[in-house]
């Protein structure tokens, strides 16, 4: 399901993600009616406009990321300033995406969410290692208590890879790679892979190839 407050884009986003055979918009619609269309339709992932004039998209994230049954959320904006991907990503998105996307990056993001892998539009990720923020002692010390095979996974994640490139990336079954990221996520105290990617891409580990710091 497609929320933003413009319809043409919504109009744009609808054929471009409808002309993928797997994947079906089931709706569209402006901020202020998304939790209950949400509640009505059941869509498994979300591009969620972060600034709308009728409601904040951040309100209408954390408001689906409430319910029984919430949908992968990836935020879709124009900006791609840091407090927003931080507190989207605080407020339990799955990804943020520029509304620039190419259409192919765009389709793989949405293949990804439904799968449950985090995105990052490629300009938000340079961003984050043009920053040079490091992360804080106890994130550090997480990330110095991953196994070298569980550092590769995570470096790879950070790239945006879904579990089945990062098997055949590393030689692995996939079933095992989804065990090695459920042990990051549980080491590094995160709830989900946006947030895994982010500590990681912050403290500079994919640049570095797993070794953290």
């Amino acid at each position: 399901m497609i929320v933003d407050d413009e319809e043409l884009l919504r109009s744009g986003l609808e054929q471009i993600l409808g002309a993928a055979p797997d994947l079906r918009v089931v709706g569209t619609c402006q901020g202020g009616e998304a939790v209950d269309r949400v509640r009505a339709l059941r869509p498994d992932v979300v591009l969620l406009d972060v600034r709308m004039p009728d409601v904040d998209g951040l309100t209408v994230l954390r408001s689906l990321r409430s319910l029984p049954e919430p949908p992968q959320v990836a935020m879709l904006t124009t900006f791609d300033r840091d407090e927003y991907l931080f507190q989207a990503m605080s407020d339990g998105a799955s990804g943020f995406l520029l509304k620039d996307t190419a259409p192919r990056a765009l389709i793989r993001a949405v293949r990804a969410l439904g799968t449950g892998s985090g995105c990052l539009s490629v300009p938000v990720v340079r961003r984050l290692r043009q920053t040079g923020v490091r992360t804080d002692t106890a994130a550090a010390r997480a990330l110095g208590g991953l196994s070298e095979r569980e550092g590769e996974v995570l470096g790879l994640l950070a790239e945006g890879l879904s579990n089945a490139a990062i098997a055949q990336e590393l030689y692995l079954a996939t079933p095992t790679v989804k065990e090695h990221v459920s042990s990051v996520l549980s080491k590094l105290g995160v709830d989900n892979r946006l947030q895994a990617a982010v500590l990681a891409t912050r403290a500079s580990w994919a640049e570095a190839g797993g070794t953290g710091g």
